[in-house]
């Protein structure tokens, strides 16, 4: 029995249908209900959850374990990406993203692990991003969660393997999702009177410069090896754009990847004025 968070669209969602598909008994959570009547009408269970509500959570698990009597894996996908210069961001946002982030994801770790402790196995599976190896200019506070998310799950991973329970970090790059459009709106709103406006909208619109990215499913396949793999990896990276750019974060010094950051910046923001837009423009 598995219980996949952020069920109501994108990896998620398809996550589910996997899922189901190799018989698995799954329980989709999101906050939108109504946008998992598809993968209800499938055979998911679908359970109405907020990850930064700790009401919610809890008695989602509690409904869960009454009805199933244990939980197998976890998947925790939920999160989604926020924008902006440090200065511009508030704060009220940036503890909302780690709320949703990372919070979400380590409390409902803790609700789960009991019950995978008392029948000795179990999976956790953490939604990263190989924006916890690295860095862009513009994203640090999402960067920051992702970062997060990396350091928890390898402490828990050894917290929790005496127990029979695994942690497996999934890495995903450039991903059809709702996230890219997500990121660039959240840019534009933070920095609509921004010091730094000169480069927000270049950087937003390379954020939406989703053309070639990959299907969620790619991501659905790393999830799967984590679920089913006797020994699974620690990390699973996905697709090529995600080990490329996790492998240059760690070969590069830093003044490397600071120039390479900033260039590729400028080098976008010349591409969108040659293309007719420009610090005002939208997308």
């Amino acid at each position: 029995m598995a219980l996949v968070t952020g069920a109501s669209a994108g990896i998620g969602k398809q996550l589910v249908r996997r899922l189901l598909r190799e018989g698995w008994t799954v329980y989709g959570a999101a906050r939108r209900v109504e946008q998992m009547a598809d993968i209800a009408a499938e055979g998911a269970r679908v359970l109405r959850m907020d990850v930064a509500d700790e009401a919610s959570m809890t008695s989602g698990v509690q409904q869960l374990l009454a009805a199933e009597g244990r939980i197998d894996a976890l998947v925790n996908n939920a999160g989604y990406g926020s924008y902006g210069a440090l200065e511009d961001v508030s704060i009220a946002e940036a503890r909302r993203q780690f709320e949703v982030n990372v919070f979400g994801l380590v409390r409902l770790s803790q609700l789960v692990l009991p019950s995978m402790r008392a029948a000795g196995r179990g999976r956790i599976v953490n939604i990263s991003s190989m924006a916890g190896r690295g860095w862009t200019p513009l994203g640090g506070w999402y960067h920051a969660t992702k970062h997060s998310v990396e350091v928890l799950s390898d402490a828990m991973r050894v917290e929790v393997a005496p127990f029979g329970v695994q942690v497996v970090v999934v890495q995903p790059g450039r991903i059809e999702s709702e996230w890219s459009g997500t990121a660039a709106a959240t840019l534009r709103a933070s920095g609509a009177r921004s010091a730094y406006r000169e480069r927000i909208e270049p950087f937003a619109a390379l954020l939406e410069d989703y053309g070639g990215a990959a299907s969620p499913e790619v991501v659905v396949d790393a999830v799967m090896k984590g679920l089913n793999a006797a020994r699974p990896r620690r990390r699973y990276a996905t697709p090529a754009d995600a080990r490329i750019g996790i492998v240059l974060h760690w070969l590069l010094p830093d003044a490397a990847w600071e120039w390479l950051m900033d260039s590729s910046v400028r080098a976008f923001a010349k591409r969108v004025a040659k293309a007719g837009g420009g610090p005002a423009a939208g997308r």
